[in-house]
């Protein structure tokens, strides 16, 4: 069984199944393994880290912990605890989605020249970045799920492009949840676009290594955030908020982050939103070493880490932002037919329209169907989970430019 626990409580002889951290947030190898040693005991307690889950039936018990499903169930109340109605989408996913390419490929452009330049030690170019987020900005304000959907499709050699470019749409969004006007969006934008600057500073076969880094080499990883701040003081248009989303990305409201371990609103709100965006794409993302988590996954993650990590608040705003299952996720009906999300539609977290594309009871496809789950007339059926698109060979992708109406 499988039991969350807290670091306190955590003794010689338990199996850990997951150390409930993203895989940059600790120096193991491995996320699963029997705990033997006093001296990697010592590391999980001094690593930050303060709730993990063990496989009582693989080593120890501690019979009072709660079950994993127990904490999932709590952390689903806890993230629609006040949640608002998305706000309403100007146009279709279908009408934005060859926009928003154009937009996705000419930030991915923007973003290699200007981290190139940082290679070599030269400014960044404001006036460079600031069209390309415009055209972000724009797509998110006439409808957020669709640009965001695109920055699943990335290759596991870009991640540095992509990720820049990825925090940059999803801090725009944030924005524009949380009411922020355009002047307020672009800073977030080109914040995000700039944010790992510093990269490029980093050694390549620290910043490239197919693998864990070394306790060493992730020292020296770290010294990215001071490096790009370096950059940024000399760059003309850097503006307060933008220099906080670079230097403060890595702090953690509970004060274990770096470089100056910032606690709680000694971070800055652009500091705080920065932070949960960055994990969020991080943990998404596919690399050679490491399989990204299925959006829901990871927001439920989001919200379990904000009791020690993030602001709890911001927290729950991102999810709402977003969706709880967000455009582009595969899920499973209370019916066994399985869909893609294609609207965050105008009900709530739990009901957005669907693309139902699988049978998964006689596991054949059906013909694509539109489903607005917060409408009576389609029989009451819900998701009840979320799964993964590559245990049935399906691409959401592929059924998201369908032309199918309601």
């Amino acid at each position: 069984m499988i039991k969350k626990i807290s670091v306190q409580d955590l003794r010689i002889g338990m199996f850990i199944h997951d150390l409930n951290a993203g895989w940059m947030d600790h120096v193991f190898f491995r996320s699963r393994f029997m705990l033997r040693k006093e001296e990697d005991l010592q590391k999980i307690q001094t690593s930050g880290i303060r709730e993990l889950y063990i496989d009582t039936v693989k080593g120890m018990d501690l019979p009072e912990a709660p079950t994993q499903t127990e904490v999932q169930e709590q952390l689903m109340q806890g993230m629609l605890r006040g949640a608002q109605r998305p706000a309403r989408a100007q146009t279709t996913h279908r009408e934005e989605l060859a926009y928003a390419k154009a937009v996705r490929a000419e930030a991915d452009h923007v973003i290699r020249g200007v981290l190139a330049d940082a290679r070599l030690g030269k400014q960044a170019q404001v006036e460079q970045v600031e069209p390309v987020v415009a055209e972000i900005t724009d797509s998110i304000l006439r409808n957020p799920g669709t640009l965001v959907s695109l920055l699943r499709l990335r290759e596991g050699d870009n991640y540095t492009f992509t990720h820049c470019v990825s925090v940059a749409t999803l801090l725009v969004t944030f924005g524009r949840h949380l009411g922020m006007d355009r002047s307020q969006l672009m800073e977030l934008g080109v914040g995000g676009m700039l944010h790992d600057l510093g990269k490029m500073r980093v050694p390549d076969h620290i910043l490239n290594k197919p693998g864990k880094l070394t306790n060493e080499e992730f020292e020296i990883m770290k010294q990215h955030v001071d490096l790009g701040m370096q950059l940024l003081r000399s760059t003309p248009g850097i503006t307060p908020a933008m220099a906080q989303i670079a230097g403060e990305h890595h702090e953690r409201f509970g004060g274990a982050g770096y470089p100056d371990g910032l606690h709680g609103f000694q971070i800055s709100a652009s500091g705080r939103m920065a932070a949960i965006v960055d994990v969020y794409d991080a943990i998404t993302s596919n690399r050679i070493y490491h399989r990204g988590m299925e959006p829901s996954v990871a927001l439920q993650k989001i919200f379990e880490w904000s009791e020690h990590h993030f602001d709890p608040e911001l927290a729950q705003q991102f999810i709402q932002a977003v969706g709880i299952y967000p455009v582009g996720s595969l899920v499973r009906l209370e019916s066994q037919r399985l869909a893609v999300v294609v609207d965050l539609g105008e009900g709530s977290l739990l009901n957005p329209v669907v693309r139902v594309v699988y049978d998964a009871r006689r596991r054949k496809p059906l013909e694509p169907q539109d489903l607005d789950l917060s409408r009576a007339e389609h029989g009451g059926d819900h998701i009840i989970g979320h799964e993964l698109p590559g245990d049935w060979n399906i691409d959401p992708f592929s059924f998201l430019t369908l032309d199918i109406g309601l």
